[in-house]
């Protein structure tokens, strides 16, 4: 009988292997923040980028229309985003693992839906990732119809290309350590908007298009099922989780060194102010998100997945 090593184990495992890379990652990473830092702040320091940042500051006037302040539902949004990108994430790196899943789920073709070819099976991490897919999916269309409903989208979404130069404005100074004058209950800065239309409009719809590809509930025939297409998903799939990473990195950073009262208010509580509510609400999806990690263990996922489906192992 062969046992799965507890999740401290294999992390224990994991660092003894990738140690001196995380480590050498660490020591390049800090390298390159301070040679970026030096480089950024001797260009501001020119008069012909200190003119550049003048008549580009790195933030325009919204357009006409633009609704004021962030809405509920966008606090429920960044919540659900986050939770389901941290459980995408966990699983996302079972499964590029390789090992042998600790359980396998076939679908009951009994109940709907029903269908002529009979069901494949899939590995239980495999079934959990699709299944947050599919919540994912449903939260992010959700979102969108919202977005466009409610005007938000005139925020998020490019409509002059003078966003070029004030993003390029806004990360120099961003890079610099001058942060640019902003105030995201109005209108989020050049580089803000540029990122939130990459994230909603163009990471989003790849890491879905790859994710499926990539799964076993993609068509094994027909020209959709060609090798080509498999290896551009495999080339994608994983830099964009990366991408979310990095995003969800920089984000975390930015909000929390400036203002982060006023700015976990806005995103979690739909306030401009500084009081302590919407620290609250962010310290408990914390801690929401942190369970459901440590929740999601093989024993219970397969004890779910029983209950649509026969599972082995």
């Amino acid at each position: 009988m062969t046992t799965t090593p507890t999740t401290s184990a294999r992390a224990a495992e994991w660092w003894k292997a990738q140690r001196t890379r995380v480590l050498w990652g660490a020591v390049i990473a800090v390298v390159a923040f301070i040679v970026t830092v030096v480089i950024a702040r001797i260009l501001v320091a020119q008069p012909a980028v200190e003119a550049f940042i003048d008549a580009y500051p790195g933030i325009m006037p919204p357009p006409e229309g633009t609704p004021v302040g962030i809405p509920w539902w966008l606090g429920w949004q960044h919540f659900l985003n986050a939770f389901f990108l941290v459980l995408l994430v966990k699983t996302g790196l079972e499964l590029r693992g390789k090992r042998r899943p600790p359980g396998f789920w076939t679908r009951d073709n009994t109940r709907w839906p029903r269908t002529k070819r009979a069901p494949r099976r899939l590995g239980i991490w495999l079934w959990f990732h699709l299944w947050l897919d599919a919540l994912w999916v449903l939260v992010g269309l959700t979102y969108v119809v919202l977005l466009f409903a409610t005007g938000q989208w005139l925020r998020i979404v490019p409509t002059d290309w003078a966003v070029v130069p004030n993003a390029i404005s806004a990360a120099l100074q961003y890079a610099s350590l001058e942060w640019p004058t902003e105030d995201s209950w109005i209108v989020y800065n050049a580089l803000q908007q540029l990122a939130y239309f990459a994230v909603v409009f163009i990471a989003a719809p790849l890491a879905l298009v790859t994710g499926l590809r990539l799964s076993s509930i993609w068509p094994v025939e027909g020209r959709w099922a060609s090798a080509k297409t498999e290896r551009m998903a495999r080339a994608l799939h994983y830099p964009v989780m990366l991408f979310f990473l990095a995003f969800t990195f920089v984000h975390v950073v930015l909000v929390l060194s400036t203002g982060a009262l006023r700015k976990l208010n806005q995103m979690y509580a739909a306030r401009d102010t500084d009081d302590w509510i919407g620290f609250v609400v962010f310290a408990l999806s914390v801690v929401a998100m942190v369970v459901a990690w440590f929740a999601a263990t093989p024993p219970r996922l397969k004890r779910i997945a029983a209950k649509s489906g026969r599972v082995q192992g």
